[in-house]
């Protein structure tokens, strides 16, 4: 996670946690003329397009007041979807065993781009199984990373930030 992306999510996580979600993660995008900020919310039963819209409003009167970022942005509140990001150490913990793909910030092996089976996560180092072949990055050198189904493509139906969960009552 990026800087400004860590310095977001300390300030919007009690919020988010206090509405009874899971935060997570954050990004940011700076952009002309506008930014864009987006969060992802969790919960164990799912998260529905009304439970994105509560915790947008809440966020964005937290960010108006905070006035973090400069200039213009646009807020996206949405759920992680099948092909999570995976943004900080406990997202590598709890996913070990799912399919993987990495995008380093710089080239391992003259390579920016492994897909993969995720190993775990030990002491700041992500593990990946690429065909057999042990890959370990530091978290700090990954510039993303989220799961992908077992053909190693991410869910064509469910993009990221594009389409929350719907809660089954």
């Amino acid at each position: 996670m990026h800087e400004r992306e860590a310095r977001l999510y300390a300030l919007i996580e009690p919020t988010v946690s206090s509405l009874g979600f899971d935060l997570v993660g954050v990004l940011w995008r700076s952009g002309r003329p506008r930014g864009l900020v987006r969060v992802y919310i969790d919960h164990d039963e799912g998260v529905t397009v009304d439970d994105c819209a509560r915790v947008s409003h809440r966020i964005a009167g937290l960010l108006d007041v905070e006035d973090p970022m400069p200039g213009e942005y646009d807020l996206e509140v949405s759920s992680p979807g099948a092909d999570r990001p995976l943004f900080v150490e406990r997202d590598f913990a709890r996913f070990a065993g799912a399919g993987l793909k990495v995008t380093l910030r710089g080239p391992s092996a003259g390579r920016r781009r492994f897909t993969g089976t995720l190993g775990g996560y030990e002491d700041g180092v992500v593990l990946v199984d690429e065909h057999g072949m042990e890959h370990r990055f530091a978290i700090s050198d990954i510039e993303s990373a989220r799961l992908v189904t077992q053909s190693g493509e991410t869910d064509p139906e469910s993009p990221a930030g594009d389409s929350p969960h719907e809660r089954e009552t």
